[in-house]
């Protein structure tokens, strides 16, 4: 359960807008620490008109995050503002996009815009406008565009008051905000039942997505079913974790991606978080995985690393691996940046195009079967199990052609009908990550479980994973994040 408090001096300021019970001024939420629910969270959007040190706006901000409401901007915000916003590791993911700005006649020429809760009225500066406000989560931002030295670069950033607007640019604040807190505004007129929120993190962009759109559909409804409020969200709403209990990220993780820093940031502000960054740190890099399953005798491939810089690995990896061989990047997902070699002359090739990607490759013995055992597995136990069959004339699962990917059939079991030590290894695998949420693949040679990896975010799409437990399976994974958020609220 949540709610929302808009902090301003004086009311009067608040003229220009519509009336709102969420409006209230400093000095009524200084004074209203009383007889607080503890069950409820609290937001706070500080429009107060100085965030100057020791000002109203800078002890609210303090006060909130005291209290344990969450706030913007926050003290950090408030604090960065003070010392001069930085503009340098903009400049970068920019200056594609500035580049279209129209030229002007004459150097030093500046642009001035507002940034209302991320968005601004120059379609142009929409991206920018996105990106400033996810670094520095501010309700108004000015930023000073200069055109200097024949192109345009980003001058300046500074916070701006509400108070200083202009009529037209109150009715655009008056919409960003509306915007910015549709949530709120939607589910107080409605009362709200569920004991829960969870944020579900996808990217419509993903041509590959760990679930497809019916089973995020399903997870919505296993949610509901539980007393959680689901709601998808993308990476443009990294502002508004605090708003929710739990983080659920089902789109493919990377470290050096928006989806690790949202999983960091969710559960710096405590939330429970699947995948938890220590999982994506883990799982996503295939030598951390190799020497992991060596160090603690998890029976795997046989495994060597072959360094850009050291030439003489291609004939120790010959040595040790023998052909066929399969040559990995360390982070590649759904079979990208894998091959199968079967000659030196294959080696030499392809590690050389690898090598362009990572300083470092792994290889491994090539291990035929027909099929990989997917065992599914959260906190610590099995909860779905299915067998994924190689593409035909191919040796594996996906088959990247030209503008197509193919993928081979599949069955799906109940894990009491898995060989149990195909379960076993899986189990023993993945305690050494953490509890969360994997996809351990799986091997069967000799009667024996070879793991070949364990992937941090696992696809559970409808009519594949799903297709023995149905709904349950949504339910299980639902439940497991409700206990999780019980025992953390306790």
């Amino acid at each position: 359960m949540s709610t929302t408090k808009i902090v301003i001096d004086r009311l009067e300021n608040w003229s220009p807008y519509y009336p709102s019970q969420f409006v209230c001024t400093f000095e009524e939420y200084f004074k209203d620490e009383e007889d607080e629910d503890p069950r409820v969270r609290v937001r706070i959007i500080n429009l107060c008109s100085s965030y100057s040190y020791l000002s109203d706006g800078y002890y609210c901000s303090l006060l909130a995050e005291a209290r344990g409401h969450s706030v913007i901007p926050s003290i950090r915000t408030i604090n960065d503002a003070r010392d001069g916003f930085s503009t340098e590791f903009l400049l970068k993911d920019m200056r594609d996009r500035l580049v279209k700005l129209s030229i002007p006649a004459e150097e030093n020429t500046f642009i001035h815009e507002l940034i209302c809760f991320g968005d601004v009225n120059n379609e142009q500066l929409k991206p920018l406008g996105r990106i400033v406000f996810r670094l520095y989560p501010c309700p108004i931002l000015k930023i000073i565009l200069k055109f200097e030295g024949g192109r345009w670069c980003l001058f300046k950033i500074t916070p701006f008051s509400y108070v200083d607007l202009n009529d037209e640019q109150q009715t655009f604040f008056a919409n960003a905000l509306d915007s910015y807190s549709q949530k709120i505004w939607q589910k107080k007129r409605s009362p709200k039942t569920s004991r829960f929120d969870l944020a579900l993190l996808v990217d419509s962009e993903e041509s590959l997505p760990p679930s497809n759109a019916q089973a995020i559909k399903r997870f919505i409804k296993a949610g509901k079913a539980l007393g959680v409020d689901v709601e998808v969200i993308t990476s443009q709403d990294e502002h508004r974790l605090s708003e929710f209990d739990g983080l659920f990220i089902r789109t493919t993780t990377s470290i050096d991606h928006y989806t690790y820093r949202m999983a960091m940031k969710a559960e710096s502000l405590g939330l429970v978080t699947i995948d938890d960054t220590a999982s994506i740190l883990r799982c996503t890099n295939k030598i951390y995985l190799a020497d992991l399953f060596r160090t603690n005798k998890i029976s795997a491939p046989k495994s060597f690393l072959l360094h850009r810089g050291n030439p003489n690995h291609l004939e120790k990896a010959i040595a040790k691996i023998g052909f066929p061989m399969v040559v990995k990047i360390p982070d590649g997902s759904f079979s990208r940046g894998i091959v199968k070699v079967n000659n030196i002359e294959e080696l030499h090739f392809n590690s050389s195009e690898l090598f362009a990607q990572s300083a470092l490759l792994l290889v491994q013995e090539f291990v035929q079967t027909d099929y990989d055992w997917r065992i599914g597995v959260l906190g610590n136990r099995p909860i779905f199990a299915c067998r994924y069959y190689m593409v035909k004339n191919h040796w594996q699962i996906y088959h990247h052609g030209a503008g197509k990917t193919k993928s081979g059939n599949f069955d799906c079991l109940p894990t009491f009908e898995v060989p149990k030590n195909v379960i076993k290894t899986s189990l023993q695998a993945t305690k050494l990550i953490g509890d969360g949420l994997y996809g351990v693949d799986v091997k069967e040679v000799n009667g024996k479980g070879v793991v070949i990896e364990i992937n941090d975010n696992p696809n559970i799409d409808a009519g594949i994973e799903d297709s023995y437990l149905g709904t349950d399976l949504y339910i299980t994974v639902m439940d497991e994040f409700v206990r999780r958020m019980e025992n953390l609220r306790k």
